[in-house]
């Protein structure tokens, strides 16, 4: 059994050589662009999703283009524990309320979104995103549309509904999403729009925190406009349906 598996290691190790240097005097150069691009689309995001699962993801691609962008990139990570619940309801009842249920894509939401679009081609399709998608995306993925990313989206969200739990999913969700303002993360905006750690939102201030969420850098938490205030009144009476229906229940 030993010498099988040394035969196999010597295999591999020979496969990789080849791959890496060739066999001849000339460098394998497409072959090296082929197995870097390779590693980072499978091996390399699988490895840092199995980390991430219990370390804290320390930056975002978001994070790096609002730092850059002058925008500023205030985060930091605490434990679901240290978030009020409200503000996971919240997030459910504004981004996902089937979270519990899906295995990572909300196919109701998708088809509906679809046959809107094809009764009215003009709009911008709709995006129908999950917490999970929108985890995947944001972990690794930069601000950008195009069919590769959502390609990409859909292969990270894959890996992760299959290797983290789904209230892994939501505390990385609520600490890592765009708040606006340079605010990434629940501790981060609660600080900034409340003067309070995210542990200490009220129901109507998570409400308000989600309702923010589609447009934060225009929609404001604190002063509200009539959309936003109209919004979070209707966030409150569907977190407490969330909480009814245990539509939370997998990560209470």
């Amino acid at each position: 059994m030993m010498g099988r598996f040394s035969k196999i290691g010597a295999g591999a190790k020979d496969f990789f050589r080849w791959l890496w240097w060739g066999a001849g005097e000339r460098t394998p150069w497409v072959r090296r662009v082929i197995a870097i691009l390779f590693a980072f689309a499978f091996p390399i995001p699988a490895l840092l999703i199995l980390l991430f699962r219990f370390a804290p993801v320390p930056l975002t691609p978001q994070m790096i283009v609002s730092f850059v962008s002058g925008n500023g990139a205030h985060h930091e990570w605490v434990a679901y524990g240290d978030i009020a619940p409200a503000l996971g309801r919240a997030a459910i009842a504004a981004e996902d309320e089937r979270f519990c249920s899906h295995n990572g894509f909300d196919w109701k939401s998708i088809d509906k979104a679809i046959q809107t679009h094809e009764r009215h081609p003009r709009r911008r399709l709709r995006g129908a995103s999950t917490i999970s998608q929108q985890t995947a995306r944001t972990i690794f993925l930069v601000p950008a549309r195009s069919w590769v990313r959502k390609g990409a989206e859909a292969y990270l969200t894959v890996l992760l509904e299959a290797l983290w739990p789904k209230k892994r999913i939501l505390t990385a969700y609520l600490n890592l999403v765009d708040w606006g303002h340079g605010n990434f993360g629940a501790e981060a905006a609660a600080e900034d729009y409340f003067h309070k750690p995210a542990a200490n939102l009220t129901v109507f201030e998570a409400a308000r925190l989600a309702a923010v969420l589609p447009n934060p850098d225009q929609w404001r938490a604190v002063a509200a406009g009539p959309y936003v205030a109209s919004r979070t009144a209707t966030l409150v009476g569907r977190m407490g349906a969330v909480r009814r229906d245990g539509l939370d229940v997998c990560v209470r």
